[in-house]
């Protein structure tokens, strides 16, 4: 049964174009008449792990999703046209790095951390990158739409889930934190004071 579940899996994992997680290949398991628990089905994909480790062609798990890709020091041989990377604001890095650190949270919150407002267009970039999703609304006076980070951006950062994110101090050894610039460093932590907008200026607090 071993032997065939992971056959099972391999196929459904090949063909899937999106990542999927344990609970839905359970189920398209049942559909097929291939019965197996979620314990069944996480050992599988750990034998196939082991068995795709090393290879042009790897399985990865992202926030509980698992899907295969090619394996990372082979992706230059699927780019021969040279691709200009993804480039952030300043603005875009700060409100990407605040939801990651924080979410849920509010277009108001994001602002009371950053201390600056956050125009619509930044959280439309995040959301268009599938780095930023829609994740409800807080249940308070105005109901608030609540952000949250994606799947797409765990895979697009290497990260398997939130708890892998860098520290302070991670990012200050990186070089990504410069001393006489501490912004990104002051957006993972709530800043008090008043809201500014992006020029500088005092604003009025926005509610979304």
């Amino acid at each position: 049964m071993s032997l065939a579940l992971e056959r099972a899996l391999e196929a459904m994992l090949f063909a899937a174009t999106q990542p999927v997680t344990v609970e839905q290949l359970v189920r398209h398991l049942e559909v097929a008449g291939m019965a197996a628990d979620a314990g069944a089905v996480r050992d599988g994909l750990a034998r196939l792990g082991e068995s795709w480790a090393g290879r042009g062609i790897e399985l990865v798990e992202r926030g509980g999703r698992w899907h295969l890709q090619t394996a990372a020091d082979l992706a230059v041989l699927l780019r021969p046209v040279h691709e200009e990377p993804r480039k952030l604001t300043r603005a875009a890095t700060e409100t990407l790095a605040v939801i990651a650190y924080h979410e849920p949270v509010s277009r108001a919150e994001i602002e009371a951390i950053r201390g600056v407002q956050t125009a619509k267009g930044t959280l439309d970039v995040l959301i268009e990158a599938d780095w930023v999703r829609i994740a409800g609304r807080r249940e308070v006076p105005g109901r608030p739409v609540l952000y949250a980070t994606t799947p797409g951006f765990l895979a697009h950062f290497g990260l398997s889930s939130r708890r892998d994110l860098p520290g302070i101090e991670d990012l200050r050894a990186a070089g990504l934190l410069e001393p006489v610039d501490v912004a990104l460093e002051e957006a993972l932590g709530v800043r008090s004071g008043e809201v500014q907008d992006e020029g500088g200026r005092p604003a009025p607090w926005s509610h979304d």
